[in-house]
């Protein structure tokens, strides 16, 4: 193959390859990241600590407790002297270990069921009981002698997850995602390794493939900055943006450490095959021949004696 075509169809291999980084990477994560219940579970626990996400829970659990308190009581005159007893118990009960056991398994469960409801041909919406979390509550609620906790009902009211007009476009992506999640990944190395050893000058086809590494990783990163506060800016009026910006950060850990991985690790390859090109190359010992042996002196002729 002439050299310049090498060198063409190995800065193709290279540019497609650096050009499906970032998306490669993407889709990783949400096939192998957020699609897996463990893994999803795991990310979200430590939220339960965090005290942003523990204020939201006290808002969102407190005033849903109070509107129950309404409907089946109908004691709106007390609601303002309740409301605050009300919410110091929640308040409460986010720092027991119970809440942190409800967190985790609320987790499980709503995952579990988007992706039952993602896997499946089934158009109903996607709802989620949380009729246990009241439950633990109202025992808090009598246990610190809150007037009328024990009259709080308990029913299982199914809170909507997603509707169903929701699940056949997200059934669609999370489709596409489960079989780009494999595949870039796997086609950004092939074009790599296949640039790389097409390439007439290798140690510049290194170079360029690390950079673009690298690129790619940092437009992952800035990407990663750009949707969080896209996404908060969208958020609906009475939603907690600092407790949804602690969900976001949870849910891309793994990716924003991935794009830093990226980008670091590209540099690194290039700023060494730069360095290497000023090291010497080892020159190969050459035996050197010696001397010939002198030529062995001719015998003598044989003399004749005359008797």
């Amino acid at each position: 193959m002439p050299p310049r075509l090498r060198s063409a169809l190995s800065a193709v291999l290279i540019a497609l390859s650096c050009l499906l980084v970032p998306f490669g990477a993407l889709a990783a994560w949400a096939a192998y990241g957020l699609a897996d219940t463990g893994r999803y579970v795991t990310a979200m626990a430590p939220l339960a600590a965090d005290p942003d996400v523990r204020e939201a829970v006290v808002d969102t659990v407190g005033d849903g407790l109070l509107r129950a308190v309404d409907q089946h009581l109908d004691v709106r005159p007390l609601r303002g002297s309740v409301r605050p007893f009300v919410h110091d118990a929640v308040r409460s009960f986010t720092q027991t270990e119970a809440f942190r056991l409800a967190w985790d398994t609320g987790n499980q469960v709503t995952h579990d069921a988007v992706l039952r409801a993602l896997r499946e041909e089934d158009e109903r919406a996607v709802t989620v009981d949380l009729a246990p979390v009241t439950a633990q509550v109202k025992r808090q609620l009598t246990h610190d002698h809150v007037p009328l906790a024990e009259r709080i009902p308990v029913e299982h009211t199914a809170v909507a997850v997603l509707p169903a007009g929701q699940l056949t476009p997200l059934r669609k992506g999370f489709h596409v995602l489960e079989v780009a999640g494999f595949w870039l990944p796997v086609a950004a190395v092939a074009f790599a390794v296949g640039g790389i050893a097409l390439a007439v000058r290798r140690r510049r086809a290194v170079a360029a493939t690390a950079l673009g590494t690298a690129l790619g990783g940092g437009l992952l990163v800035l990407a990663l900055t750009i949707g969080r506060g896209l996404t908060l800016a969208d958020l609906p009026a009475g939603v907690s943006h600092p407790a949804a910006g602690a969900v976001y950060d949870a849910l891309t850990a793994t990716l924003r450490t991935a794009a830093w991985l990226l980008l670091g690790l590209g540099l690194a390859v290039a700023l060494l095959a730069w360095l290497t090109r000023y090291l010497p190359l080892p020159r190969p010992v050459r035996r050197r021949r010696g001397s010939p042996a002198p030529a062995p002196a001719p015998a003598p002729a044989p003399t004749r004696v005359r008797a």
